[in-house]
């Protein structure tokens, strides 16, 4: 019995049509994240950096450049993801998809894939738009890349799980906005855990967001909050998480199929 063969043409016709989607919604897509990114220039880099001075010898404004890009990456990973595969379950084209002869698990590649192809445009735009205010050198540029395709990947997947889960448009930004959003800014996106009370430091350690923030600056800067060993390693778990439920969700069909 021969083995399943990967159906690329069928995954790839999934893909380019979200890709297409990011295409005519280009201005939305690319002007929001980029605009937030400079009014947080502005904001802390030019109002309130030049009061820190520095952390870790970095300038303050090159110190939070890791941090906004994965901010605007932790976002748009999931809400492509998410509104990528609920929209579909939502309208009942999902049938029209799952009809055609692609798996579940092409399915979800070429979903999850999508999403995190526009995060990771995204995050490396908004390092572009970075070099316009500070002066940045990343330290290790090929691991930078990795680890940024890495958390793309990850939150995509999340993501996915997000869109099979919700039940409707109020579910769809429930996690998104009230969970991922205020660990993301406890998460040392804007500072080091240093630079907090022992106390803090020691709640700031159970905030997942921060091993993962920290990893992303070790690769600019050669230094972070936690060994980057751990944060990769913590990353590495989640996406392992992550694949666990969405095989789950291949194999059972859950609310694919039903």
């Amino acid at each position: 019995m021969s083995a399943p063969m990967l159906n690329l043409r069928g995954t790839w016709a999934i893909y380019r049509f979200e890709m297409a989607r990011f295409k005519r919604t280009l201005w939305q897509s690319l002007a929001t994240p980029i605009l937030t990114t400079v009014l947080y220039f502005v904001v802390f880099g030019s109002a309130i950096g030049s009061r820190i001075g520095e952390i870790d010898q970095v300038n303050y404004g090159a110190f939070i450049v890791p941090g906004l890009i994965l901010l605007t990456v932790f976002t748009q990973s999931l809400n492509n993801a998410s509104f990528g595969i609920y929209m579909p379950r939502f309208s009942g084209t999902i049938y029209e998809i799952l009809s055609a002869p692609v798996s579940t698990a092409e399915l979800v590649l070429a979903y999850v894939g999508a999403a995190a192809t526009k995060s990771v445009l995204l995050g490396l735009i908004i390092l572009l738009t970075a070099h316009l205010f500070v002066d940045l050198n990343v330290g290790y540029p090929v691991w930078m890349l990795v680890y940024l395709v890495m958390v793309a990947f990850a939150f995509s997947l999340a993501g996915f799980i997000i869109g099979i889960w919700a039940e409707g448009f109020e579910a769809l930004q429930f996690i998104p906005m009230l969970v991922v959003t205020p660990l993301t800014f406890l998460g040392g996106v804007f500072y080091s855990i240093d630079m907090l009370p022992e106390t803090w430091q020691t709640v700031s350690l159970f905030n997942p967001i921060v091993y993962i923030v920290s990893g992303f600056r070790y690769f600019f800067f050669g230094s972070g909050d936690v060994s980057v060993w751990v944060s990769v390693a913590s990353l590495a778990g989640f996406i392992i998480v992550c694949l666990a439920i969405v095989s789950w969700i291949v194999r059972t069909g859950h609310r694919l199929k039903s």
